[in-house]
């Protein structure tokens, strides 16, 4: 019997007396939280080396951006002192011509970011030099078929209503500005070449010294040498080929071992497909570049337009600044989609995805809140004007309201460059853009006389709006592992040389 008693001193009376199934559950509990706590890191982890690869694209584009902006302006500040016709001659010719045609081909040269990329992911790094070639044979031939525009400028800016002398010193702007012309042919398909190669750094450096070279050029040629509009014309030309010569030099003389194997023919064998590809690109941005420029025309026809332009103007130059810091997550995101899914990646395309419309919406809400706090103040920068001041304060709202949805739609439009989609959302750009947004504008604008906000309103809230949610609802169900899986196809085609060595090599960045 004595061995059935249980003593005292066998208990240990400071050990809780816990059921044994509740101990069980603390356990439980206990490795959920572990594991949650790692999940957690893994997460953060994640997101942190997706940032550092983004951002590597994306720090140097912001950069190269803002410098390439500039240079325009540059110019057109040193040429300011020439007189109110040459000023306004130049700045036509920028923004009309030589901006009707920068449009068409950046976005064909575009058709780069989606092949290069998804060639570069899959490891087929000689195609790369391939296709850099083939764009520039396309864009090359392209800039021919543009030409008339800049021959024949002066009576096209006289058909649309500017003066005779201003439409005259145009024309003359233009065709100097023929060599500006045909070296985005070459120097756009070699950003995109080198951008997908994650060697963004080599164009932001380049682009600083095009800079230096623009403002260099423009005071020697029209302050010292007092060339006029044909010096202001001259600057322009030297520092954009500077910019193409810059890179060329780095891509053959070693910068891009792996990519750039030589000249070949093979550069002339499959270009139809090619400009098929290049030209859906060029309709998908430029649809997109012209449809504000369109706002300001449709600006001059409102009573008082000289104010509403003024105005117009000032929100605009306001919102081409931030919108360098979207393109630049546009040109990042196709590169990181576009390289995950040519490596077969879908997953890794997707979550790249996230992580940049999020942290391109967290931008575009700091500006936007920042607009909202300044919104009566921000037009100081350009003017004292007690007109212009209520004008654009009036105009804020919508200011802030572009800026963010500009930190959205051109990241979703990355996504359907790195996937090739650009056909696809060509048509959704002319759907929205010219078929709901242009026209609401206009019946806001012209035909209910609710002005510049109207027209401003319709075309932001009927266009850019629609679009960026078909684009977010495209996104969101796109089958991610099905688009890697096309990507892979695609590279095979397109590749017209089996793979060699390329995927036991490392590429140094």
């Amino acid at each position: 019997m004595g061995s059935l008693v249980r003593r005292d001193d066998d208990v240990d009376i400071n050990q809780p007396l816990v059921p044994e199934s509740t101990s069980h559950l603390g356990s439980k509990a206990s490795a959920t939280e572990e594991e949650d706590q790692e999940t957690s890191k893994q997460l953060a982890s994640r997101i942190w080396i997706e940032t550092r690869k983004l951002w590597k694209i994306v720090g140097p584009a912001i950069f190269s951006r803002v410098v390439s902006y500039s240079m325009n302006v540059i110019t057109q500040a040193f040429a300011g002192h020439l007189g109110e016709v040459e000023l306004a001659a130049i700045s036509i010719a920028n923004t009309v011509i030589v901006g009707f045609n920068f449009g068409l081909l950046l976005g064909m040269a575009s058709a780069l970011e989606t092949l290069c990329g998804q060639a570069f992911g899959a490891k087929r790094y000689r195609m790369l030099g391939i296709y850099l070639q083939r764009s520039w044979i396309v864009l090359f031939l392209c800039c021919f078929l543009l030409l008339p525009l800049y021959i024949f400028a002066s009576p096209i800016l006289k058909l649309l209503g500017q003066p005779d002398d201003v439409a005259e010193s145009s024309g003359l702007v233009a065709c100097w500005l023929i060599p500006l012309h045909f070296s985005f042919a070459f120097q756009f398909p070699l950003q995109r070449f080198l951008q997908s190669q994650l060697k963004n750094i080599v164009i932001a450096w380049v682009s600083l010294a095009g800079l230096l070279v623009n403002v260099l050029m423009s005071w020697l040629l029209i302050y010292v040498f007092d060339f006029g509009l044909v010096g202001a014309a001259v600057s322009l030309d030297v520092s954009w080929w500077v910019l193409v010569f810059g890179l060329y030099g780095y891509t053959v003389c070693g910068g891009c071992p792996l990519t750039w194997s030589g000249f070949s023919m093979e550069a002339f064998s499959g270009l139809w497909e090619f400009l098929k590809l290049s030209a859906a690109s060029g309709v998908m941005l430029c649809l997109e570049n012209w449809y504000y420029r369109i706002l300001i025309l449709m600006t001059g026809f409102l009573q008082n337009a000289t104010l509403a332009v003024d105005a117009l103007s000032v929100c605009m130059t306001i919102n081409g600044w931030e919108l360098m810091i979207p393109l630049a997550f546009f040109a990042g995101t196709g590169v990181r989609v576009a390289n995950e899914l040519g490596a077969g990646n879908g997953k890794a395309a997707k979550f790249a995805t996230i992580v940049s419309v999020t942290q391109s919406s967290v931008i575009g809400v700091f500006f936007c809140v920042l607009i909202m706090i300044l919104h009566n103040k921000i037009a100081y920068i350009f003017s004292s004007d007690t007109d212009v001041l209520e004008a654009v304060d009036k105009l804020s709202i919508l200011l802030a309201v572009t800026i963010l949805l500009n930190s959205v739609q051109p990241v979703l439009s990355g996504v359907a460059v790195g996937s090739g989609w650009q056909a696809m959302v060509a048509y959704i750009n002319l759907g929205c853009y010219y078929i709901i947004g242009l026209p609401l504008g206009i019946l806001m604008g012209l035909v209910f006389k609710f002005g510049v906000m109207g027209i401003w309103g319709g075309m932001v809230f009927g266009g850019t709006a629609v679009q960026t949610l078909i684009l977010a609802v495209i996104t969101i169900r796109c089958d991610w592992e099905k688009q890697a899986e096309i990507a892979q196809q695609r590279v095979a085609k397109w590749s017209s040389t089996p793979k060699q060595e390329d995927d036991q090599t490392e590429v140094q960045n």
